[in-house]
Parts: C-alpha cells; structure tokens; sequence
C-alpha cells in the first residue's frame, strides 16, 4: 500500500475531503500523534503511515474480493477449526488474474475466520450482498472523533457499520473469543454486547493494520444531544478540557453523577428488561476474564429536538436505509416487545429506548457495551496494582474482572438507570377509595347532597387546582406523548369519559358554576345542577321542622 511518500497523486487531491482534516501545515503540528494515528505533511489522516485514503481503498477491495470468493463456498455447519482459519490473497497495483488493477500500492488482505463470522451475518439477517453494498459501493466516511485510542474509526454510508483499527493483541484476543462468542450468540441474540461481522488485516510495506466490522450503536440520523462513555468507575473519570471543546463530547462517570445525579427513568418493563441484560453480558465478560469495557450512552433529547426544528435534521429524518440488522437496536437488544414502544416516529425507526430525565423531558436512548477486548493480563494487573498505591483500588477503571462486573451492574442499574415510580393522580387515588358511583338515566353523574355543599364551600383557588389536575390526568391518559395538547381547548373533548367518584365529579360541577374550563358538555352539567337542586329543596321540604 501506498505511504505518504508513494501516495498517487490522485490520492492527495482527496486530502481536502470533508472527512479528512485539513491541509493547514499549522494544524498537523497542532495534532500531536496518538498511538499509531497521525498526520501527515498535507494534513491528511494516517494510521501506521499510511495514509487514510489508501487504507479505505484497500479495505473495499479486499472486503468485495472475500465475500464475492466465500458466496461460492456451500453453506454448511460451523465446524471448530473454522475459527482459526486464514485466508489471505494479494492485492498487486498492477492487477492478477483474480484482483483488479488499482492505485494503493501493492498490499495483501487476510480474512479470519470466514466461514464463522458468514454465520454469525446470517445470524443477524444480513445478506452477503448487502453486506458487501453497504461497506464497499460508496466511499467509507472517516470519523473525527475517534478518541483517545489511536484507533480509525469509519462508517459506512448507510449509516449501518462501524469499522475500526485494532491493536494486535485485541485481534489475537477476539480470535480466542470467538467460539464462545459464537456459543453466547446462539444462545441469546439479544445482547448489548458488540456485534462482530468480521475480522480482517491490511498487510503492507511490512506494516499489519487490523480492522474490525462492527455494528454502529449511534444512528448519524438522529441527534445526539449528550454523549457519555461510563465505566462505574471515578478515578479520573471526568472529561477533560480539550475533549470539552468538541462539537459532542464524550463525558464520563463524574460528569453524569453532576449532570443527573436522578439519572435516566425507564418504564418498569424496559428497566427490568435491560438490567437483565446487562447482568447475563456481564457474567459472559466475567467469564472470559474480560474487563475495563464501558457502556456507550448517547442521549437524544425529543422535547428539544421539536424545539430546534433544524433543517438540517429534518433531512436526516428521511434518509433511508437499505438493510437493518436483526437485534441491532438498543430497544431490540433488551426486549422482545419492540411494537409496544409508543407512537413517537424516530423511535420506531431507530430503536431508541423512551426514557425521561428529571425534568421530565422525552429522551431517547442509545447504549451498547464497548471495548470489551481488554483482558486481565499481567500487564492489567500490574496498572491497578500500582494505581491502587496512590488511590483507592476500587474506584480505578482497571480491576479484577468479578469485581469490575460486579460495580459495572451496580453503577448502570442504580445509577444511571432508575425505575419510572407511577405518579398516581388525585382523582385516581379517590376512585381507589371509592365504591362505584351510579348513575342516573339520562342524567350525569348522580351527585350527593352532602358532597355537593361541602365542595361549593371551598375556596376558588382549591376549586381552581383540583380542575387542573383532573383534566391533566384526562389529558395525560388520551395523549401521553404531548400532555399540552389538548390544554386550552374546550372544545376537544376525549372520546370516553373516565369515570368519576363522587367528590371529584362535585368539584367540576362546582367549578362549572363558577365558568371555569371543563371537560364535559355544558348542557349535562347545567341540567345536573338544576336536578340537584330541586332534590335538595325536596329534601328539606319533606324534613319535618320544629
């Protein structure tokens, strides 16, 4: 493959790409080097010293190259040596009989593995065409904010891949994962777990770059009003200053416990569902001694989004995919019941989790468990020993694995995530007290006497409150995704009444009189008041005085 030296000349006229970082000479002394990411003298983004747009070229041609070669294979059942296969072919500028000529420079593509991750696509439903159209018809967009790492990032156009640059050592673990993650899979589908498509390696000017095909937990479609990457631990666990200054930044652990310290509430059944989840992937990442992993979080504000009303999103909205992956969703990875998520649009489409903040606010969630190629080597081991020398040794991120699993499900469950508690109206806790309220033919609610003269003894501003939250309730209960909309407007009436007990409906009666707003027909209520009034006179007419 070509170095920045070798690059072609139609390779650096790319550098000015939108997805590339500019050609400012200035700005790649900026850029310190991280890891094995860098920059090269035109600006352009490189990793080992080759430059981004090579890479992406030689990632495509050899991905197109393998999947087209494996479609002759036959299908057949996952056997155990299949996880340590490797195949490779060469890649010459020039071209062979079995690659086209290209302008990367010479380069070999290995594939682990094959026959076991072609299993594990048809697992999820996807299709080797569309596997293969996703990540090679149009050009790989480079992600900016790749982190801390050193690894490249890359989406596919689709918005349905995630392909990232791994270290040696990660790609040798994941080879060792792989049948027990195979194992897991067939087991349980539905995992927050990263959804591995496939393992590859660029091999060129004596450089390996390992790659690996991954499902992408944060849609570009939907907006991502906050971002955090938690770990359950607190030692240096805040974003720092220069992260602070990205359009999104990541925050961490410290900076969620001040931003929510009542965390993100869920329904009961989406909370059981996911801290279900996150106790069976945990106790698989215990069993590989696999720790120091993270819970990507991306929080997409509902309510603010309305208010925004950017153009730019609005486009987004309508931009359509070619193939979703089964269980790829945060919503699906936890749950079965997907259909039963609401009426709000973007969740249907995108799989969010609905979940509210404390001010009430409609949030959609996005998680998925990341970096889960960290194992408890000796090398781990020596950083928390010596990391708990100067600080508590149950607050740093590096931990044995029983005991990281242990704080992870702690922090995310009771945390994080907290339990809807059902706020119960009052209209609802007097219709628990109250027997069933008859009714009279042709008439509303039959109203006592002695609730009736009790309630017109309140005062207005009680009356006042006790109408708001009645109709709130009304409103709330035939509208739960926009409780204002129906406020205001008298005319609107809800197809059912609810019913009521008898001292709420005294109340609205009450209020009525006064030419308050109210819910029900003024005809009914007008021709209550009178009929109570005359069983009243009745009453005391039929009372024997002195």
């Amino acid at each position: 493959m070509a170095t920045a030296a070798e690059e072609p000349p139609g390779l650096q006229g790319q550098t000015g790409s939108k997805y590339c970082v500019g050609p400012s000479a200035s700005t790649s002394q900026a850029l310190k080097k991280i890891g094995h990411r860098g920059i090269d003298p035109t600006g352009e983004t490189t990793y080992k010293k080759t430059t981004s747009s090579a890479l992406k070229g030689a990632i495509q041609l050899g991905i197109t190259h393998t999947i087209g070669s494996l479609s002759q294979k036959p299908e057949r059942d996952v056997l155990l040596q299949d996880f340590e296969v490797v195949e490779s072919i060469f890649f010459p500028c020039e071209g062979s009989n079995l690659t086209p000529a290209h302008h990367y420079g010479d380069f070999r593509f290995k594939t682990y593995a094959p026959m076991a991750f072609r299993y594990f696509r048809e697992m999820f439903g996807i299709r080797p065409d569309d596997y293969m159209y996703s990540l090679c018809n149009e050009s790989l967009i480079e992600l900016s904010n790749s982190g801390a790492s050193g690894s490249l990032f890359y989406v596919s156009r689709d918005d349905e891949y995630i392909i990232k640059t791994v270290q040696h050592k990660e790609a040798e673990f994941l080879q060792k994962l792989l049948p027990g993650y195979f194992m897991n899979l067939n087991q349980n589908k539905r995992t927050l777990l990263p959804k591995f498509y496939g393992l590859y390696c660029v091999q060129s000017a004596g450089k390996n770059i390992r790659i690996a095909v991954m499902n992408n937990l944060l849609p570009s479609a939907v907006r991502m009003h906050l971002k955090y990457d938690l770990k359950g631990s607190t030692y240096k666990r805040r974003a720092s200053a220069k992260e602070r200054e990205k359009a999104v930044p990541t925050y961490k652990d410290l900076d969620f416990i001040q931003d929510m310290p009542e965390g993100l509430s869920l329904d009961a059944d989406k909370y059981n569902a996911l801290c279900k989840t996150l106790q069976r992937d945990c106790l698989l990442l215990q069993s590989f001694k696999i720790m120091d992993y993270s819970l990507l979080v991306g929080i997409h504000n509902v309510d603010q989004a309305c208010q925004e009303q950017a153009n730019e999103e609005a486009g987004a909205g309508a931009k359509g995919q070619v193939q979703k992956a089964l269980y790829s969703t945060a919503i699906e990875a936890i749950q079965a019941e997907v259909g039963r998520m609401g009426s709000m649009e973007t969740e249907d489409r995108t799989g969010g989790i609905p979940a509210r903040n404390s001010k009430g606010e409609r949030l959609l969630v996005y998680i998925g468990i990341i970096d889960i190629l960290q194992s408890y080597r000796l090398a781990k081991k020596l950083e928390h020993s010596w990391k708990a020398l100067v600080h508590d040794g149950d607050t740093v991120s590096v931990h044995r694995p029983s005991f990281y699993a242990e704080r992870f499900q702690k922090f995310m469950c009771n945390t994080v995530f907290r339990k809807n508690a059902l706020k119960t109206s009052p209209s609802k806790k007097h219709r628990a007290g109250a027997g069933p309220v008859k009714r009279a033919a042709g008439s509303g609610p039959s109203l006592m006497t002695q609730a009736s003269s009790s309630s017109t003894a309140q005062s207005p501003l009680l009356q006042h409150q006790a109408s708001s939250d009645t109709r709130e309730d009304t409103i709330n209960r035939f509208c739960p995704l926009s409780p204002v909309m129906l406020a205001g407007r008298p005319d609107l009436l809800p197809d059912t009444i609810p019913p009521r007990n008898p001292v709420a409906s005294a109340v609205e009666t009450a209020i009525s009189s006064l030419g308050s707003p109210r819910l029900l027909p003024a005809s009914r209520l007008q021709s209550n008041t009178r009929g109570e009034s005359l069983n009243k006179q009745n009453e005391e007419d039929s009372t024997p005085k002195g």
